[in-house]
């Protein structure tokens, strides 16, 4: 029997936090015509599919933080949070589809890299619903600690508000330092 994982990763473009991924394997009972790219579901509706996803599903997260991200670059971050979310799952599948055109380095996994993944394949879809609605929860718990980056609101992406907060009261500890215009700053 096939046991097909669907991983997908997010947080790539922001300017703050580490980056996350989700490996996902669905039940046979979940409804699939309901998962979609995480990035055109409101807020809300991904919350109640996280829950459903995670309830009916064998899922992970994997990490890779700011230091990691500054240390080796966003993608090979990316890659790295991937591989451990593959790892973290509690059964191993026999196929592995990645969204985007890079896989990471795993010995005795059967990867495949999937373009447009989030769009096309449900366990990558409900592998991006994961992934989002944990690194929002993350980045609204970041918020409380650094007011006025509006982080609850943005995800750390570089919005005009975010900007502004940056020039007006610093880079945190948080900030990806090598990713522009925080570069330019320091």
């Amino acid at each position: 029997m096939k046991i097909i994982a669907g991983v997908d990763e997010v947080g790539r473009g922001s300017l703050i936090g580490p980056v996350y991924a989700a490996a996902v394997i669905l039940n046979k009972s979940v409804n699939k015509k309901i998962l979609k790219d995480s990035k055109i579901l409101k807020k809300s509706k991904r919350e109640i599919l996280s829950k459903y996803i995670k309830k009916n599903s064998i899922w992970s997260i994997g990490i890779a933080s700011v230091k990691e991200i500054e240390k080796i670059n966003v993608l090979n971050a990316s890659l790295l949070a991937m591989r451990r979310a593959i790892k973290k799952l509690k059964k191993k599948p026999t196929l592995v589809l990645i969204d985007g055109n890079k896989i990471p380095e795993l010995e005795n996994y059967n990867l495949k890299p999937i373009i447009k993944g989030d769009k096309k394949i449900p366990s990558i879809s409900a592998a991006s619903i994961i992934a989002k609605v944990s690194r929002d929860k993350m980045m609204a718990n970041l918020s409380k600690k650094y007011k006025g980056y509006d982080l609850d609101q943005n995800c750390g992406y570089g919005t005009k508000k975010h900007l502004k907060a940056i020039k007006n009261l610093g880079i945190t500890n948080q900030h990806r330092k090598n990713f522009s215009p925080i570069n330019k700053m320091k």
